[in-house]
Formats: C-alpha cells, structure tokens, sequence
C-alpha cells in the first residue's frame, strides 16, 4: 500500500490500557541458577494500541494514541513516547505501569518472553478511560482497542468501547483475546484481529486447516463483527507470524 493512500483516511484512536515498558537483550544460553550476563538493552514504550500508531506511522499515516500510565515507569513510558513524536493523551493512574523482559538466545534463536501483569486499577481509574475515549472519539474514523486487560478493569471493557464507537459513527477493531474477546463479540465490532491461538481458545477446539479456520470465523460472525484477521496457517504458531489471512464474511 502506498503511503499516500493514507491521506484521505479517516481518523483513527488507538487505545493501550495495559501498555509496557519493554527491556529486551540477549545473551549466549538461558540456563537456570545462574547470573547470565547479556547484552546492551533496549528499552521501548509498547502496548497493543501504542504500536498500531507506531506502524500507521510508518506507513505515511497518523494516529491519536490513548494510553493509561502511571508510576515511575510510567513517567520513563510517558518520556519515550515524546521523543518519538507520536501524539497521545495518557490518563494518569496511581499505580506503577509493567514492565515486558525479552530475552534472545544467540546460541539456539530462541526468544524468551517474560510478561508482567499489570497494575490495578480502581473503577475510578478505568471509567477515566472511557470518559477520555468518548471525548477524543474519532467520529466516523476508526478506535483500535488493542492489547491485554489489566487487573481491576472488567471483562466487557472493550463491549463497552465498541457501544460508544457505534453510538459517535466510528468502526471498532479489537485485537483482545479470552473473555475480553468473547465479550466485544457479543456486543459487536468491526473487526477482530485474534492469533491462532486466540481464535482456538474462543472456539474451543484446535483449528489445523484452513478451512476449519474459515468455520471458526464464519461463526464468530454470527456474534455480529463483519472481518476476522487471523495467521497464515502455513507458519508455525509459536513464532511471530509475518504473513497474515483474511476471512472477510
């Protein structure tokens, strides 16, 4: 796609409510009780909708991020994220926000993920999110709700987001998994973006051809989104999935 296509779009809100602060480095072998020494790290402001800007970016777009934070790491996030210029609004949160640890095995290629929970959030804290979403709703645009739940915020979180996309003319994509997935499906979306994993989970059984996967979008669709986007089931599902397969409905 080229990046002038991008011109003409409609606006779009992504939303993190659970972003990371994401330290990543690598080292020879991961091995048990013992002090492994690694290489310089990185640290990188993450989050589902944080790098949905990110990549519009990239690709000549723009995108208005919403993110909630909070804490010392919290504040280093909120730093990140203006060097790189992305435009955001954060609504503040009392506690600290995660960190993520990735860890490259140079010896085997192997990639070790180490996600953290997340902080707690007051009611208080999350209904802030959705005051602040309804205030900066894109009308007519796009609202990427994208990326984990932390603790304290409750199941039907993104249901609730994609009522108020409907009610300001805004199409909601939500790329959740778990009873979080479960429930803006039954409230309806736009489009949902779940790995295979996550569609398998949903279904309940395993999805090994690419039929079956097709059956498994077809009925997610009767709990009223218009789009799935899942992985190629040519590549392996424990690793990043590059190529991507398209169920339109």
């Amino acid at each position: 796609m080229d990046a002038s296509s991008f011109v003409k779009t409609p606006p779009i809100l992504t939303l993190t409510v659970n972003p990371a602060l994401d330290v990543s480095t690598s080292t020879a072998h991961v091995t048990s009780e013992h002090k492994l020494r690694c290489s310089a790290t990185r640290i990188d402001p993450g989050g589902g909708g944080i790098n949905v800007a990110r990549v519009i970016r990239r690709l000549g777009g723009t995108a208005l991020s919403l993110y909630a934070a909070g804490g010392p790491t919290g504040e280093a996030f909120r730093q990140l994220i203006a060097t790189e210029g992305l435009p955001t609004v954060m609504v503040p949160i009392r506690e600290s926000t995660r960190q993520s640890f990735t860890v490259d095995e140079t010896g085997t290629g192997k990639q070790f993920r180490f996600v953290l929970q997340g902080p707690e959030f007051t009611e208080a804290e999350w209904t802030a999110c959705l005051d602040t979403l309804a205030a900066s709703m894109p009308v007519g645009g796009y609202i990427v709700a994208s990326g984990s739940l932390p603790p304290g915020v409750p199941d039907d979180f993104y249901a609730r987001v994609a009522r108020l996309a409907r009610a300001s003319g805004a199409r909601c994509i939500v790329d959740a998994s778990g009873p979080a997935l479960t429930a803006a499906l039954a409230e309806g979306v736009f489009l949902v973006k779940p790995s295979l994993r996550e569609l398998e989970a949903h279904a309940g059984v395993t999805l090994d051809t690419p039929e079956s996967q097709a059956d498994a979008a077809a009925q997610a669709r009767r709990r009223r989104f218009r789009r799935a986007c899942g992985p190629d089931p040519r590549r392996g599902r424990s690793r990043p999935r590059l190529r991507e397969r398209r169920y339109p409905l």
